[in-house]
């Protein structure tokens, strides 16, 4: 279904609810609204968080601090 018929139904179907009704609607969709910004927010820390788990890991490679696979593999065979 298209959002605009979807906002359209939505529209025909408000005025036909009580008050109480209206309420519990108005509440169910700020918590979908908060569940949205909760998301969002905790998307952006961790994306946040990768960014500098992704510097710290370069800097290390650039200072040479750093096992390479080949060294990995030579390690595990012994």
């Amino acid at each position: 279904m298209e959002a605009k018929t979807i906002d359209s139904e939505i529209l025909l179907y408000l005025p036909l609810l009580e008050d109480e009704e209206k309420k519990s609607l108005l509440s169910v969709i700020k918590s979908f609204l908060n569940l949205k910004k909760e998301h969002s927010r905790d998307f952006e820390n961790s994306l946040e968080e990768y960014n500098m788990e992704l510097d710290d890991a370069l800097k290390r490679i650039d200072s040479g601090s750093f096992i390479t696979h080949e060294d990995v593999e030579k390690h595990s065979a012994k």
